[in-house]
């Protein structure tokens, strides 16, 4: 990339969004947990490096419904980096709650999966029995305890309903009998990656919406990265061959933020020292944020 290219004023750049103060249409925010793993990570690199990658993307030009769109029209704002989110998860809550309060959209940064619990609580604990989740996860991440693998038993414990409850991608041979069987005592809808394809996207999405949102209430998306195949996410610890390609991870996620009920979204589990030397996963974790941004943009 060129001098002449990075300083062209026709091909603004996505990234270095002004901090946030007190309101704004998106905020993006650091949830770098990592202390609880199941398996050694430095996931609390990634918000950083997801911010540095998104300086590679336009920030305006996307083709859209009805053609091609631009975001200029959005207020976004960068809210920084919780410190200690594993340390001091009352105080992540606390402080997610607030920007969440002051926005209509949260995309938050993490992290290994368990950051999922911090943000899914803020913006959804103030109705636990109307609120839904949807995750996008090759894993039902219902372990006892607390770690990267326990945050839907976690919110379960929390009050949320299983039956408000739709997982999306879940892998053969990346589960147990045990806990596909308490999933299904709680009433959690299934959609196994094998009924995922490129051409189905919008029907998947639409179903996921209508099981999280069928309490009326606000929903959280948990996007687990290893849910794609582990030739696109080198970065993801517990990705498989075999995952959902970038492309159906990036639609599901742009039609997923194009719904009203929709109020945060968290990208998770990318160990951005990890990464391939092309930094490919973060590369499609940055593109991540620019479809909820276009899928937001979408809305009514």
């Amino acid at each position: 990339m060129t001098d002449a290219v990075y300083q062209d004023a026709s091909w603004p750049r996505a990234g270095d969004y002004p901090a946030h103060q007190d309101h704004a249409d998106v905020v993006l925010i650091g949830v770098p947990t990592h202390e609880t793993s199941l398996s050694p990570t430095r996931a609390d690199t990634t918000p950083r490096a997801i911010r540095e990658s998104l300086r590679r993307y336009s920030h305006t030009f996307y083709h859209g419904d009805g053609g091609t769109r631009s975001l200029e029209g959005l207020t976004i704002t960068d809210a920084g980096d919780i410190e200690n989110p594993d340390g001091d998860r009352a105080g992540a809550i606390e402080h997610l709650r607030k920007v969440a309060s002051q926005s209509s959209l949260v995309i938050a940064l993490g992290g290994d999966n368990s950051a999922t619990v911090p943000v899914a609580t803020a913006s959804l604990d103030s109705d636990w029995d109307s609120a839904g989740l949807i995750t996008l996860d090759a894993h039902f991440d219902v372990r006892a305890g607390k770690s990267n693998g326990s945050p839907v038993r976690e919110l379960l414990e929390l009050g949320l309903p299983g039956p408000h409850v739709a997982q999306v991608g879940i892998a053969d041979f990346a589960n147990s009998k045990a806990y596909s069987e308490f999933v299904a005592h709680q009433g959690i809808t299934v959609i196994p990656r094998r009924d995922i394809t490129a051409s189905n996207v919008e029907k998947i999405a639409e179903q996921a919406c209508r099981t999280a949102g069928s309490g009326g209430g606000n929903i959280h998306v948990d996007i687990d990265v290893d849910v794609c195949d582990r030739a696109v996410v080198p970065a993801c610890p517990a990705s498989a061959p075999g995952g959902i390609s970038a492309y159906e991870l990036r639609a599901l996620v742009r039609r997923l933020a194009a719904h009203p009920q929709v109020v945060s979204f968290d990208i998770t589990e990318i160990d951005a020292t990890q990464d391939s030397a092309d930094g490919r996963t973060i590369r499609l974790a940055a593109l991540l944020v620019l479809e909820i941004l276009a899928g937001f943009n979408e809305r009514p």
